[in-house]
């Protein structure tokens, strides 16, 4: 059985200071938080950046710039960027969700479908996903393919089988999510089951479904994702210190279960990445 690629989701675009004063606002602390979570054991940092006064969500290239530059500096954990665009308006949206991209990280997040979260839509229409999908090919990045529903595995599988993402697709099944897919045991064995044959995956679970879903991810087999991005807790009524204490958590719950954490450098192996820029 492969080692287990943890994730670490540091700062996202909806968890606020007010809810937590730890959660990274500033390219410097951003960066940071995900050279912390590399020493703590996570292979894998997922970046959003934030307007560095307000928090407020952003997609400046320039803060992306900084992060990345930051990061590779300091460690070699795997950048992944995020392009979801929930909070992008007005003309040349997909252009601009995919500016990321040209910072050539090793992985860009690919969100296929669409959905309604609790308080706004996230539309992802067909035209997003092949042009996504062909640009970050070009770019050598792997897409890690956000679904947060059955629906969207089939809308992936199509743009696998019409030779757009290369082998091996890399899957993260966001479970818990507004009104997507509810994050239930039965769920995540179903998400699983509709999973092409023998590719990597990983799991998230939202608020306090997060333990159980990472813990249920890897009987399956699956990698796992945590971090201040899907919950803020480290139990009921205990806010977690910071994210390297989540992955920490992470760690101990890998080797109680009898596996082994992989390294950026397993996990580039595991996911076929061959865009890595180690600084």
């Amino acid at each position: 059985m492969e080692k287990t690629i943890i994730t670490a989701a540091v700062s996202g675009s909806r968890p606020t200071k007010e809810m937590h004063p730890a959660v990274p606002y500033t390219p410097k602390a951003i960066a940071q938080a995900a050279i912390e979570c590399c020493r703590a054991g996570a292979a894998i940092a997922h970046i959003h950046v934030r307007d560095p006064e307000t928090g407020a969500p952003s997609s400046k290239i320039k803060l992306f710039r900084e992060v990345v530059d930051r990061i590779r500096q300091e460690c070699d954990i795997v950048i992944n960027l995020t392009t979801s665009g929930l909070n992008l308006t007005g003309e040349n949206i997909i252009e601009a969700r995919l500016e990321p991209v040209t910072l050539n990280p090793e992985i860009c997040s690919l969100d296929i479908g669409s959905m309604n979260f609790r308080d706004k839509a996230f539309v992802n229409p067909p035209e997003w996903g092949r042009t996504a999908a062909q640009r970050m090919r070009e770019h050598n990045v792997k897409p890690e393919i956000e679904v947060f529903d059955v629906g969207h595995i089939g809308q992936a599988v199509h743009w696998i089988d019409e030779g757009l993402i290369d082998a091996p697709p890399y899957f993260q099944l966001c479970m818990g999510a507004g009104w997507g897919i509810a994050a239930t045991p039965e769920n995540l064995l179903f998400m699983q089951g509709q999973l092409p044959a023998n590719v990597p995956w990983s799991v998230l679970g939202v608020g306090r479904m997060q333990l159980p879903m990472i813990t249920m991810g890897m009987l399956l087999g699956g990698h796992i994702r945590v971090g201040f991005e899907d919950n803020i807790y480290l139990r009921k009524g205990v806010l977690a210190k910071n994210n390297a204490q989540m992955v920490e958590v992470a760690v101990n719950l890998v080797e109680q279960l009898q596996r082994e954490v992989a390294t950026p450098s397993e996990a580039r192996r595991i996911l076929g990445l061959s865009n890595g820029a180690i600084g």
